[in-house]
């Protein structure tokens, strides 16, 4: 017999922290998400404001026509407060906590497949299903909080109250009905607002949601262009995404320290050698990147976002560096590194 909690077992078992189920039931904050992309603050990600991509996230069914439930799952990646920079590369980088080791779209999916199986086998026959790791239509944030998971944070993060918000967030659409969770009571936030105080860029709005456009995830990720110059100096040393208003949140203070091996980070992660990384050729970007999410961003976005964190260590020793990162082949790298350089000069 298939139960949910069955389900959740397995999931456990296969190295998921979080497990719940909810309903296919239209989201409760799509109100919110079309006025956010009516406003553009989703910046350049076009594909989030197309037609099928609105209509998706208001009916599940247009994806999975026979869904009955959703399963909506969390795994822990590192804490990055347990980053410790090493004292002899300076100046160093920052990485986001959960792009520390193995890219996650290829550890979830044989997860969620061994997961699918499961459920099958006990079913006793083929399931319709349809699963997601941050790539499909839905809004997933919202739907672990109608499944109990936790509620959305006024960082936009999910946050639990046992295990904080350092989680990769994944839901598998089932033609199945399984019992659903009890959508998570209460706003825990109360009056706190340190991540909207700690945000460098002031992105994170009163009304909960970012502007993307000055989100430095986004603006060192999803961001294919120019870094808008106002905002490079705000930028710090980061040069992957940002973990800046989760390390505010008091909710993530006590969490355990306990995440899931296949995020253990990789040599020079979380805190790379700038100059270094400058430096890397495209065969040398790609052996070091392998498997691991700066992938995403290619050589071009690295060596962008890594000449800006440079610029902004103020450090002389990068000039030569960045000097030549000038000449550079990519135009996006030139430009840069031409405004690291100017801004060392600044900090002098």
């Amino acid at each position: 017999m298939l139960t949910s909690q069955a389900i959740k077992n397995e999931a456990r078992n296969l190295g998921f922290t979080l497990a719940g189920v909810t309903t296919p039931e239209p989201a409760p904050h799509l109100t919110a998400y079309e006025n956010w992309l009516r406003l553009g603050r989703h910046a350049s990600m076009g594909y989030m404001a197309s037609e099928r991509a609105r209509m998706c996230r208001r009916d599940p069914h247009l994806i999975l026509p026979e869904c009955r439930s959703i399963l909506i799952l969390g795994v822990r990646y590192p804490d990055p407060k347990i980053a410790k920079p090493d004292e002899k590369v300076r100046p160093s980088g920052r990485v986001a906590a959960y792009a520390w080791g193995r890219d996650y779209h290829l550890v979830l999916p044989e997860r969620l497949q061994a997961l699918v199986a499961f459920i099958e086998q006990k079913v006793g026959g083929r399931v319709p299903n349809r699963w997601y790791t941050d790539t499909g239509p839905i809004l997933e944030r919202d739907l672990a909080q109608r499944a109990g998971l936790g509620w959305i944070g006024k960082n936009t993060c999910l946050i639990n109250p046992k295990h904080g918000s350092y989680f990769l967030l994944a839901e598998i659409l089932l033609g199945v009905d399984l019992e659903p969770d009890s959508p998570f009571p209460a706003d825990r936030c109360g009056t706190c607002t340190r991540c909207i105080e700690a945000c460098p860029t002031l992105c994170i709005l009163p009304d909960r949601t970012l502007d993307a456009r000055r989100c430095i995830s986004y603006l060192t990720i999803e961001n294919k262009g120019e870094i808008p110059p106002d905002l490079r100096a705000l930028m710090g040393n980061w040069t992957f995404g940002c973990d800046v208003c989760q390390m505010a949140c008091p909710w993530n203070r006590f969490t355990e320290k306990e995440y899931d091996q296949s995020f253990m980070p990789f040599p020079d992660l979380p805190n790379p050698d700038l100059i270094a990384d400058l430096m890397l050729t495209p065969q040398g970007f790609n052996q070091k990147f392998k498997d691991n999410p700066v992938q995403r961003v290619r050589r071009g976005g690295y060596l962008r976002n890594t000449a800006v964190a440079l610029g902004n260590s103020g450090f002389t020793a990068g000039v030569p560096t960045l000097e030549e990162a000038a000449r550079d082949g990519v135009p996006l790298v030139r430009q840069h590194a031409e405004w690291a350089l100017k801004q060392i000069s600044s900090l002098q």
